[in-house]
């Protein structure tokens, strides 16, 4: 009895190794990989945090691995945050945005299209500034020439491409004919969708209304866009919207 005992349980010990180790090699092999584009750090001059970490984190809960990046270019201006004014500091995209990547973040000139599955941009205004001229300029913006190439290399392979807050205008201007979301239309929550949303449209693309909880397909173009902090919103209903948003960049990559 003792010996069938310790032979049903050598049996069982191997098998449970066994199917530990195929379970680790295949969630190993099945795990996406996102590269994620930052634009600074801080809401009124690069990417907006708890954007960029709402990103991470559903990123993280759903078992991508994930690489950042930056473009190495100066900020438009910097912006001092306890004031909300313009200073008259410089700072460079790459530096400040290795500050939310933990140092862990490379030049955006190195990201291969050929090495990820898909590709996220979190917002704040560092997206309208320093990744295009859209604060500045509007519909009559131009984009960064290294994200524009990104952005046409990832659309180019069919992988999808994932962008929230007003992030999305960067889609608009490079992808004519192309839907996004920015929030609500006509709605007090979302005070700078509708001219955001026109401006959309006048470029040939279709803004959709869909509110903070929720992401658009666009599955023509593969992206996935939502509102996020253009919604005056709680904290927990942006990272909520979000989440969906990373959910569908997942399963379409």
């Amino acid at each position: 009895m003792l010996t069938l005992l310790h032979h049903c349980g050598r049996t069982s010990l191997t098998f449970r190794t066994i199917q530990t180790v195929t379970t680790s090699s295949y969630t190993t092999q099945m795990a996406k990989r996102v590269a994620v584009v930052l634009a600074g750090c801080g809401v009124y001059d690069g990417s907006e945090i708890h954007e960029a970490s709402a990103v991470l984190v559903h990123l993280s809960r759903g078992g991508a691995s994930v690489n950042m990046f930056a473009p190495n270019i100066e900020q438009m201006h910097v912006v001092n945050h306890l004031k909300g004014e313009p200073s008259e500091e410089k700072r460079n995209v790459l530096v400040e945005s290795a500050r939310l990547a933990r140092g862990n973040i490379q030049d955006l000139s190195k990201l291969s299209v050929k090495d990820h599955d898909a590709i996220i941009f979190p917002g704040g205004f560092g997206a309208a500034k320093n990744l295009s001229t859209w604060a500045v300029k509007g519909k009559d913006c131009s984009v960064n020439d290294e994200v524009k190439a990104v952005l046409q290399a990832f659309h180019g392979e069919g992988k999808p491409i994932g962008l929230c807050c007003i992030s999305p205008v960067l889609a608009a201007k490079v992808f004519p004919g192309c839907e996004v979301t920015v929030g609500i239309e006509k709605d007090e929550k979302y005070p700078d969708t509708t001219d955001t949303a026109a401006a959309i449209n006048q470029l040939g693309c279709k803004h959709v209304s869909k509110s903070v909880s929720e992401s658009h397909v666009d599955e023509k173009n593969k992206l996935i866009t939502t509102s996020a902090f253009m919604c005056n919103a709680p904290i927990h209903e942006i990272f909520d919207g979000i989440g969906a948003m990373v959910q569908d960049v997942l399963k379409l990559s």
